[in-house]
């Protein structure tokens, strides 16, 4: 019983990291278009820059999730934290390009540190229903996530983008309350040691067939998540929508979103895991359509479902690093890092071309054509339950 004790405060501690870290990490997207207004860059260079952002926090996850399962201390949660709070916060106050990027890219850098560690740590101390903890934990970030752009919009319009920098205050004091209420596991565990080697864990999660399909899975949700966050606020700027009703907008995306990530784990045992990444996968792409004719002349129902694509967007991300950590159960932390992480990375990449080919066509087709992906790749789910298809 005293370990169920420790086990709830330590998720609790975790997961209010976790919403507090993802706060931060919205913060940019609903003002980038005037953050590119104020160092006067394009919308490409934005999209650029994002993209970065991504691919620093994201992409170098599963380097630092190796480091975590082998270091077994927790120094990469709060550094990663403080990180995270403190440039992501002073990056919108800068009104030179250079100084704005060098902010990002080590505030994406924290979010990179905090996330592989914390999505081991969650399945290392739950003893009881650990996709429902994972879910749990999964939505506090999402939500944390869903809250960044209502924060960084509202302060932006109310009281100017000079003032975030005192945003930093709530992720720093919350990475100190961590540093001394977090359990030292690694001297409850003393007497484990690991012999993780880098590429050898790397060689066999890329040769794993259901890993692959998980990583695709979490790649084509990733694209559609952030092509949304990234490219509808400029097409919402055109059409002369404020600072603060962009950021409600992403807010209610991304909430959704949380929303779904709780209530994921409860679908699951209802109507069973495959069906739950074939709705997530496929349903998005008639929502987008319904928006593609809407978001002009019915503008308040584009936003309704604006916000449905983002319950199912992410209504499978519980379930997915779940089931990907139980393929490989000794690489927790690497796996979070690629399903969490990597994914995010490998799809900033391709964002740096989709914000140059939006602005030469259009925004809302380029969309469309994105939302087309996942519903077409839905066909692999069978064969992560396919038994005869060794791993």
């Amino acid at each position: 019983m005293i370990y169920d004790d420790k086990e709830r405060k330590t998720q609790v501690w975790f997961c209010g990291g976790h919403f507090i870290n993802d706060i931060y990490t919205g913060f940019l997207n609903p003002i980038m278009p005037f953050i590119a207004e104020q160092v006067k860059i394009t919308m490409p260079v934005a999209t650029i820059i994002l993209s970065c952002s991504h691919i620093f926090s994201s992409l170098l996850q599963p380097f630092f999730g190796f480091f975590a399962d082998k270091m077994r201390k927790r120094a990469l949660i709060f550094w990663g934290l403080i990180f995270t709070a403190c440039f992501i916060s002073f990056a919108p106050a800068s009104n030179h390009i250079w100084q704005m990027i060098l902010f990002i890219m080590l505030g994406s850098l924290g979010s990179s540190l905090f996330h592989p560690q914390s999505l081991g740590l969650i399945s290392k101390f739950s003893t009881s229903d650990v996709v429902r903890n994972m879910g749990i934990f999964i939505a506090c970030g999402t939500l944390g996530y869903s809250m960044g752009p209502l924060f960084s919009s509202g302060i932006a319009q109310y009281c100017g983008l000079d003032k975030m920098p005192y945003l930093a205050i709530l992720g720093i004091a919350w990475a100190l309350l961590m540093f001394k209420c977090v359990p030292k596991f690694s001297q409850e565990n003393s007497g484990e040691k690991s012999n993780l080697k880098f590429f050898q864990s790397l060689k066999d999660i890329l040769s794993n067939r259901k890993l692959n399909i998980l990583n695709l899975i979490a790649m084509l949700k990733s694209l559609m998540t952030t092509s949304c966050s990234i490219l509808l606020p400029f097409l919402w700027k055109s059409q002369g929508y404020t600072k603060f009703q962009i950021g409600l907008a992403l807010f209610f995306f991304i909430f959704a979103g949380g929303i779904a990530s709780l209530l994921s784990p409860k679908f699951e045992h209802k109507i069973g895991t495959k069906n739950v990444f074939y709705f997530s996968m496929i349903t998005t792409f008639p929502l987008m359509i319904l928006f593609m004719f809407t978001y002009k002349t019915i503008p308040v129902l584009s936003f309704v479902i604006f916000t449905v694509m983002g319950f199912v967007t992410m209504f499978a991300t519980p379930i997915t690093m779940s089931f990907a950590q139980n393929v490989l159960p000794q690489y927790k932390s690497i796996i979070g890092g690629f399903i969490n992480g990597f994914s995010w990375g490998v799809v900033a990449i391709a964002m740096s071309i989709t914000g140059y080919i939006a602005q030469q066509t259009s925004i809302v087709p380029v969309l469309v054509t994105i939302s087309f992906i996942p519903a077409v790749c839905s066909v692999l789910v069978k064969y992560l339950f396919n038994n005869e298809i060794k791993n």
